[in-house]
């Protein structure tokens, strides 16, 4: 088979006994050794109020980033569109574009990132709703344009046509980057419950358009490597115990890994670590390769957005290394 690119997203995870300047120092790290074993991009999420996720300031970081590195794609995977006015959007991302020209990505994203008392507290307009999405994406959409309809200008980012991705994990995402001929990401690495029926809608209804010619999907892949199968097992814990909290509604710093935590959890949040664990792979590099190459076998995506939350950073940057290693495998 053809190797794919594979991409990194960064949450900027804080750890138990951690901070965020930490977070960003161990970001910066990873966004550096990733350019080196060739990945394609670094991406960040926008989430608010979450005590375990940095990357609130999401613009910011990316600025971080891509002045630390030279060559790797800095995006955001991804923008929660509904937070904000596409104006202001456009003028953030059209001065990255201008700072650190051909290297910038714009996800866009229909959920808050947060529960509805912090959406509350962002503000953006307190009637504002999702279901609003599409236009803002078109209204965005035409700020960056080399003749924009609209009477304000975004500056800069008028005429800098920065790529512009729909990120979802439902059926929603998928029709419209189908019917605007973007790009699409699922977030299939926390969401996977409609993976396959979004790729089908986005894949049979892609309409060409000036930004793409034909359909390009990435799929975000959880990897969780180390040497040793059981290390890589148990380092996984970490990631586990934050995603039953967060979905428990009970948020936390990431903590440190427990051996045997799999073994010591209720049937509820097993049923939930074996749901997302669909998007996963956990071992030493031959059960990573093993496991990648299924997925992308079944999926036919074009590309992996590869995401390895552990506590220990250099766990992390080996997680990552080996996943690189892997792919000239595949």
């Amino acid at each position: 088979m053809n190797t794919i690119p594979f991409s990194i997203l960064d949450l900027s995870p804080i750890a138990e006994g951690g901070s965020a300047a930490e977070s960003f120092r161990h970001t910066l790290d990873i966004a550096q050794h990733g350019e080196r074993w060739g990945y394609k991009r670094y991406w960040m999420a926008e989430h608010h109020g979450m005590p375990g996720i940095a990357s609130a300031a999401t613009s910011i970081l990316i600025s971080h980033v891509a002045a630390g590195t030279s060559s790797i794609r800095v995006g955001a995977g991804g923008i929660m569109l509904p937070n904000h006015s596409p104006l202001v959007i456009a003028e953030q991302f059209g001065t990255l574009e201008s700072l650190y020209p051909g290297r910038i990505d714009l996800g866009l994203g229909r959920a808050p990132g947060s529960d509805q008392t912090t959406a509350r507290a962002l503000r953006r307009n307190l009637a504002a709703s999702a279901d609003e999405f599409p236009q803002d994406v078109l209204e965005l959409l035409d700020y960056f344009s080399d003749e924009p309809r609209q009477p304000v200008r975004a500056v800069p980012g008028t005429g800098l046509n920065v790529p512009v991705w729909i990120l979802g994990s439902s059926l929603f995402g998928a029709q419209l980057a189908a019917a605007l001929g973007l790009p699409y990401a699922f977030a299939s690495h926390f969401a996977p419950q409609q993976l396959m029926q979004a790729i089908q809608v986005y894949r049979s209804t892609f309409q060409p358009s000036q930004y793409l010619q034909k359909p390009y999907v990435m799929l975000g892949f959880n990897v969780f490597a180390a040497d040793d199968e059981d290390e890589a097992h148990y380092l996984a814990s970490s990631w586990q115990q934050s995603f039953v909290s967060l979905r428990s509604g009970r948020p936390i710093r990431l903590p440190p890994p427990v051996r045997g935590y799999l073994d010591n959890i209720g049937p509820q949040a097993q049923h939930l670590i074996d749901h997302v664990l669909s998007c996963a792979a956990v071992g030493a590099p031959d059960t990573v390769a093993r496991q990648l190459k299924a997925f992308i076998d079944k999926t036919g995506a074009d590309e992996l957005m590869i995401t390895s939350n552990m506590y220990e950073h250099k766990a992390r940057l080996r997680s990552y290394e080996i996943a690189a290693q892997v792919r000239e495998r595949l």
